[in-house]
């Protein structure tokens, strides 16, 4: 078998093993145990939940109070979101291995792959978050910090003064280099062309895209067809990395996550330590974790950071200043409430696979529960005025708790790239008000791409040399 048919072999394996998406496997649950929701169909609640998210949250806040159950597909599958922050400090801290993670993930199966730091649990999701905790510790993360300040200075040096252009795009495109570079250690420049393309393309899907993971026979069609075949070119390109880099000889030398899972990778396999090894399998599944959680994230986030900052005269002085005089800890409240104000992600959940009693409900096993972040962050008794961009409220000793402000979720699940993404946004923001003063084109909302939101219109903006 020839090494392109062998990808494809290994890419479609991944996505038939995740056809269960949803937690087919699961007992069903009564729906009489369940806190109330629309009577709906689970298709109709599914695209509701997943297209129109920014009024679906409220709605149900409004109509059904604290706690609401949606039903989703495939299986009419339960899923509980709550909004009290208590509720949430408590889904965060409870057992793991009750309150299952890579189960409610599971609809990122088909992308990330069944060895994703997202979709494991137990023993699985310990050994590998050992393996990549190293790769985003303070010291790494300074060690990064001045490739990302490089790119996002050559990144802004392109922009043209006067022109409106779209935020999204150029963060877009300056959060893949970085990652491209940090994650992959990639600088050959004919290589990150070949990565771009494809790693764009798994971004820029619609929601229906996601639907479609559910029912493998639309795996045949157009669309569906068309993301199959492009995730087959991205596996087959970053194997080849992979193997190219086992074979370095200079592992030790490189900064790079990659690089530092390989020589992790093989220290405890000389030192015979059992399970240890990572095949190239759970390589890549980690990688594109890496690569893809950490890139429209953070690029959504920063494009509304500088509409925002560009819609107040107030706002854009003070920011500059704050360039001006070194104040990191302003810069990163901006970054911070852009990410209250505009949630990238709509919820975070936790699978049940033993009965548990969650915000008072005593809720059967096989139910999904969460927090959902879009209501988190929107309610008045969290943020005074939710409704407005303040960054000071990131500042001081009156900083919102870890359950409240809630992005990277929390517990022993937390984002592990969460200390690299704030660290990213401030190196960036930093270099495009050191050199720019930004002004915002027009206003606008969010719309969903994938599983993240981001800004409808691009997050357009003009720029001015200061």
């Amino acid at each position: 078998m020839t090494m392109q048919a062998d990808t494809r072999e290994l890419t479609m394996r991944r996505f038939r093993r995740s056809s269960v998406v949803g937690g087919r496997d699961l007992p069903p649950v009564p729906a009489e145990q369940l806190p109330p929701g629309p009577r709906w169909p689970a298709l109709l609640q599914t695209v509701a939940l997943m297209r129109f998210r920014h009024q679906f949250h409220p709605w149900l806040h409004r109509r059904y109070g604290d706690a609401y159950t949606v039903n989703l597909i495939p299986g009419n599958r339960p899923l509980v979101l709550f909004t009290r922050p208590e509720v949430t400090k408590e889904i965060f801290a409870a057992d793991p291995e009750v309150f299952h993670a890579g189960k409610g993930n599971a609809i990122l199966g088909p992308i990330m792959g069944e060895h994703s730091l997202l979709l494991q649990d137990s023993t699985e999701h310990h050994r590998a978050r050992k393996l990549l905790m190293p790769a985003f510790l303070g010291h790494a993360l300074r060690g990064y910090r001045g490739l990302v300040a490089e790119v996002a200075s050559a990144e802004v040096a392109t922009w043209h003064e006067g022109e409106p252009f779209r935020a999204l795009e150029r963060m877009n495109s300056l959060t893949l280099e970085v990652i491209l570079r940090v994650v992959f250690g990639v600088t050959d420049e004919d290589r990150l062309a070949r990565l771009r393309p494809a790693v764009n393309r798994t971004v820029e899907i619609h929601p229906a895209i996601l639907l479609g993971w559910a029912y493998p026979r639309l795996q045949r069609l157009g669309p569906w067809r068309r993301t199959v075949d492009n995730q087959v070119e991205l596996d087959r390109l970053m194997y080849a990395e992979i193997r190219e880099r086992r074979a370095a000889d200079d592992l030790g030398d490189r900064s790079d996550v990659l690089s530092r899972l390989l020589a992790a990778s093989a220290a405890s396999a000389a030192a015979d330590e059992p399970g240890s090894g990572l095949d190239d399998t759970e390589l890549r599944d980690q990688l594109v974790t890496l690569l893809l959680a950490g890139h429209e994230t953070t690029a959504s986030a920063l494009s509304w950071a500088l509409v925002e900052v560009g819609r107040s005269p107030d706002l854009r002085a003070r920011t500059l200043r704050a360039v001006d005089e070194g104040d990191d800890a302003w810069l990163e409240a901006v970054l911070k409430e852009a990410m209250r104000l505009h949630p990238i992600i709509p919820m975070v959940v936790r699978t049940l696979m033993a009965p548990a009693t969650v915000g008072g409900w005593d809720l059967p096993a096989g139910t999904t529960v969460g927090p959902s972040i879009i209501m988190s962050h929107q309610q008045e008794s969290n943020f005074a005025d939710p409704g407005v961009f303040r960054p000071e409220r990131f500042l001081g000793e009156d900083a919102p708790p870890l359950n409240v402000w809630i992005p990277f979720g929390g517990g022993v699940r937390r984002c592990i790239g969460a200390g690299f993404s704030l660290m990213e946004g401030v190196e960036v923001l930093r270099e495009v008000f050191r050199r720019y003063d930004v002004t915002a084109v027009g206003t606008d909302v969010p719309k969903v791409r994938n599983i993240t939101s981001v800004p409808r219109r691009g997050a357009r903006i003009r720029v001015r040399a200061r």
